[in-house]
């Protein structure tokens, strides 16, 4: 593939609900530019964008594709990005480099979540888009119903670029709005002009008079040509056009069937017609520090300005080795470069530099500012980090990732592959910014944090088939606390004979709550006469210490205790600190169960993320898991936030329920707040579950 300067390059990313047509859109884009000689399907599984063993078996993306394509002189990057909600860190990723976006929607489905989703996702970006309605060959797709939806949700800067045109219920060709004139397609994909259809001409005429309103408002001497009555020229409409879809004024929509290969071409045009390259000023400009004199740097996409290249995303596999994707941000990225991370220290020196098109790869001598490759090989580079210049570091700023609240205790099939299992894991987390591994040494169990429940059964089918190691995945041991509610007096002997010396320990504690329960115990002595000598005090503070690791109701950490040394006497001979430290922990299990042990729960503040419609269902939801809403404030998006207390080990499965109750739209975010008194009921599940453990 050519070299491109970064006037020719432009990166866009395909947004929209699952089952949309995506991937099927990509490879109409691949077909027509020769990529492929033949359209490849997501159930016959050999499309070039869904080519990891996972996706093909599910039949959905799990990964962002690149693929770019050449169209006219022009390099359009495709970023082909899962519709599923668990994925969306790849579809953050992708948006990160992103400088337009189509969302795709299939006409037959009209506006899913997915699709609501991609526009906020613009809307955060302030990404240019445009929207491809997808399906047209379906005899139940409503095209101009889905048109009223689109502006009634989205507002009057939805514009029709094109009308399907059809010939006995059968899609044959679109209506081109701006030209005012028939497309009929071909066998190959392409069209001949025709006139427009009698019954379409009233409704082509008024959709290009909104058009061509908003092409008068974008300068005094085409509002002046326009209300004198003068047509436009045609370089006046597009680029008019252009300034308005860049800024966001106007979203165009236009319509295909991308299996026959039908209208495709028209998006690619469009592409390259009404989408900025990189180096247009605008929102999307990536900012970030200038070491060398700490100043704030603005990465324009200046082929000649300093190297800033963005890793936006890591690809490790197994056979072929780890790629670093990059989007060069400034300057010029060659092979055989040497370059630099300033946020980690290190230099590496670039083996290859490659052009990469979904699994396969070409050489590449360099990237111009804007464009988007890879690095292969980098030993030490990480997603989000920023490659420069040791002479000229520069470090942009690294993008807003979901984070992961959903999370499943995982432990190894097999014995002996716990290392194996480590290793594979640190690879799919350097893929993939929104899966977190745990260690919970607490509970002594291993945890793995995702998006949803979908993501983490993908993650252990990964492990599976490419590096051979089965885990399990299950529920969650909740961090339990255990405490007192009571005082108690208590002592506590250990005295053992066994020839020579002897063991010989004795103390007299009471034991009560302290009022703290951020610490686990408070030490006090108060000892008259001598009867334990001071010298033993620090053993019998051990035994507290290590009795509160594991309390003795139900074996969990102990917090808000205070013990209190009162009495207790000592063998001049037999008395030893470890003699102390075990009467102490025998004095701590009897005071701790006479003085009124309970079970304290986790407790989280939660926030919930929903149309003001779903409120009232998941407030119900809610006072079911033995949450307690705090209040609802909604905001001018029409969304509301819920914000409730709620037992953490309420939340198991909370993922999967609230995208059944919000048609997928509804998210939440939580965070521990504190401990208290858990209901006897959870007490008692808990207490008969460590003791059919210990008789097991």
């Amino acid at each position: 593939m050519n070299v491109y300067k970064t006037d020719n390059i432009r990166n866009v990313v395909l947004l929209g609900h699952g089952g949309s047509g995506k991937t099927s859109m990509i490879e109409a884009m691949a077909y027509g530019t020769k990529i492929t000689n033949r359209i490849g399907k997501v159930s016959d599984g050999n499309t070039i964008s869904d080519y990891d063993k996972e996706e093909i078996k599910r039949g959905i993306s799990i990964g962002t594709s690149v693929i770019p394509r050449e169209f006219m002189g022009v390099k359009i990057n495709i970023l082909d990005t899962p519709g599923s909600f668990d994925f969306v860190g790849e579809v953050e990723e992708a948006v990160s480099v992103a400088d337009a976006a189509v969302i795709v929607i299939n006409c037959k489905s009209g506006i899913e979540v997915g699709t609501i989703k991609a526009w906020e996702i613009c809307e955060k970006y302030h990404l240019p888009r445009l929207f491809y309605v997808s399906s047209l060959d379906d005899s139940n797709a409503d095209y101009t119903k889905l048109l009223e939806d689109l502006k009634e949700k989205f507002g009057k800067k939805i514009a029709p670029f094109h009308y399907p045109m059809k010939e006995n219920g059968t899609f044959v060709g679109y209506a081109n709005v701006i030209r005012q004139k028939g497309r009929k397609y071909k066998d190959d994909g392409s069209y001949d002009e025709c006139d427009l259809p009698a019954d379409m001409t009233d409704v082509i005429a008024s959709s290009r008079d909104m058009i061509m309103e908003a092409v008068a408002e974008t300068s005094e001497d085409l509002m002046n040509k326009y209300f004198d009555g003068e047509e436009f020229t045609m370089d006046e409409i597009f680029s008019a056009l252009r300034n308005s879809v860049s800024d966001g004024d106007i979203v165009p929509v236009q319509c295909g069937a991308s299996v026959h290969d039908q209208g495709v071409r028209m998006v690619v045009e469009s592409i390259d017609r009404y989408f900025p390259a990189p180096n247009q000023s605008r929102p999307t400009f990536k900012k970030g520090i200038r070491h060398k004199d700490n100043s704030e740097f603005k990465a324009t996409c200046d082929s000649d300005g300093p190297l800033a290249a963005y890793v936006f995303k890591t690809i490790i596999d197994p056979f072929v080795g780890k790629f670093s994707l990059v989007k060069v941000c400034s300057g010029t990225l060659k092979a055989d470069d040497t370059i630099y991370c300033e946020e980690a220290d290190y230099s590496e020196k670039i083996p290859k530099l490659y052009i990469i098109r979904g699994k396969n790869t070409e050489e590449t001598k360099e990237l111009m500012a804007g464009d988007i490759g890879a690095i292969s090989k980098l030993t030490y580079t990480k997603t989000t980090e920023t490659l420069s210049r040791k002479e000229d570091p520069i470090t942009l700023e690294k993008p807003e990732f979901s984070i992961p609240y959903t999370y499943r205790r995982y432990k190894s099939v097999n014995k002996g592959d716990e290392d194996k299992i480590s290793q594979a894991l640190a690879k799919l987390v350097a893929e993939d910014m929104t899966l977190k591994v745990v260690n919970d040494e607490e509970n002594r169990q291993m945890l793995m944090y995702g998006i949803g429940e979908q993501q983490l059964e993908v993650v252990a089918a990964k492990l599976k088939e490419r590096y051979k190691v089965d885990i399990e995945l299950s529920k969650p041991k909740i961090a339990f606390r255990e405490t007192i509610k009571k005082r108690s007096e208590v002592e506590g002997k250990h005295k053992k004979q066994s020839g020579g010396h002897g063991q010989y320990g004795h103390v007299k504690m009471v034991f009560e709550p302290s009022g703290d329960l951020e610490k686990p115990y408070v030490f006090e002595e108060k000892i008259f006469g001598g009867s334990v000598p001071k010298n033993y005090f620090p053993a019998v503070e051990k035994g507290i210490q290590e009795s509160v690791l594991k309390g003795p109701l139900a074996g969990y950490p102990v917090v808000g205790v205070k013990a209190t040394l009162i009495d207790g006497s000592y063998h001049p001979v037999d008395s030893s600190e470890m003699a102390f430290k075990t009467a102490t922990m025998l004095a701590f299990k009897n005071g701790f169960m006479e003085a009124g042990p309970i079970l304290l729960e986790p407790i989280g503040t939660m926030r919930v993320f929903v149309p003001e419609k779903y409120t009232g269902d998941v407030m119900g939801d809610l006072n079911k898991r033995r949450g307690r809403v705090l209040g609802m404030t909604p905001d001018d998006s029409g969304y509301t936030t819920v914000e409730a207390e709620i037992p953490l080990s309420e939340l198991y499965g909370y993922s999967a329920d609230l995208r059944s109750m919000t048609g997928g739209i509804g998210r939440y975010e939580y965070e521990f707040n504190r401990y208290e008194q858990a209901p006897s009921d959870v007490q008692q599940r808990e207490i008969e579950a460590r003791a059919q453990k210990e008789d097991n």
